[in-house]
C-alpha cells in the first residue's frame, strides 16, 4: 500500500570513510560479540556526543525497518490512537508545526514521529557529519527527545502488534534491537524512567538475563 512506503523512511546513511562510519563499524563489531552491555559503552578516547549521534541514527534505521515489517497491521482502523497498552496514550506535538498535542491514529503518529526524527538527523547543525564540526550545545537534549520518542514506537509494537511480529518470526530481531536500545539509553541515562514505564516488566526481564 502507498501508506507503508510513506511511513517507511529512507535509511539514513553515515558517509563511508568518515569517523562516524568507523564508529558505526566498531559498534557493529562489538554487537557481534553478543555482549550488549559492553557494546554500548563509549569506546576509549571517543567523543560522547558523536557516539550518541551514531547510535541514534542506527536505532532510527532499526526501528524504521522493524515498524516497516508490520505497517499493514497498524492501520487507522486497528490503531485509532497511538497507545502502548490501555494505560498509555501518546498525543503528537513537535513544538514547531504542531504546538498543541493532537490525538491521532498510531500510523499517523508514527509517520509524524519518523519524519520529525529524520529532519533532525538530516540537520547538519544538529547532527554534523563532517569531522571537526562541533555538536551544538543543545545536542544532548535533542538526542534525548529523539530517543524518548523512538521508544514509543517499540512500546506500541510490543503492546499492540506482538502477535504479528511472532507470525512474521521477527521477535528475536525485535527483542535484540530493543535490548540494545535499552542498554544504550540506560548506560548514558538518556530516557527518564517514567517514560519507560509501558515496557518496565520487559526491561527488567531483559536486564536480569544479562546480570
Amino acid at each position: 500500500s502507498s501508506r507503508s512506503s510513506k511511513t517507511f523512511k529512507p535509511k539514513k546513511n553515515i558517509p563511508e570513510g568518515s569517523h562516524q562510519y568507523e564508529l558505526l563499524k566498531h559498534a557493529e563489531a562489538t554487537l557481534g560479540s553478543g555482549n550488549l552491555r559492553q557494546a554500548v559503552m563509549l569506546p576509549e578516547g571517543e567523543d560522547l556526543n558523536e557516539w550518541i549521534a551514531v547510535n541514534t541514527v542506527d536505532f532510527f534505521n532499526q526501528i524504521n525497518m522493524l515498524y516497516g515489517t508490520i505497517t499493514e497491521f497498524c492501520t487507522e482502523a486497528s490503531c485509532p490512537v497511538m497507545s502502548a497498552g490501555p494505560r498509555y496514550e501518546y498525543h503528537w506535538a513537535d513544538g514547531t508545526n504542531i504546538k498543541k498535542p493532537i490525538k491521532c491514529s498510531a500510523p499517523k503518529y508514527i509517520d509524524y514521529l519518523m519524519t520529525w526524527v529524520q529532519d533532525q538527523l538530516d540537520d547538519e547543525t544538529l547532527f554534523p557529519s563532517k569531522i571537526g564540526v562541533p555538536f551544538p550545545k543543545n545536542f544532548m537534549s535533542v538526542a534525548k527527545t529523539i530517543l524518548k520518542r523512538l521508544f514509543r514506537v517499540y512500546a506500541h509494537i510490543y503492546h499492540q502488534h506482538f502477535d504479528s511480529v511472532m507470525q512474521l518470526q521477527e521477535e528475536a530481531h525485535l527483542n535484540t534491537s530493543f535490548k540494545h536500545f535499552i542498554f544504550f539509553v540506560q548506560e548514558f541515562n538518556l530516557i527518564d524512567r517514567r517514560e519507560l514505564a509501558p515496557l518496565q516488566e520487559l526491561i527488567e526481564k531483559l536486564g536480569s538475563k544479562d546480570r
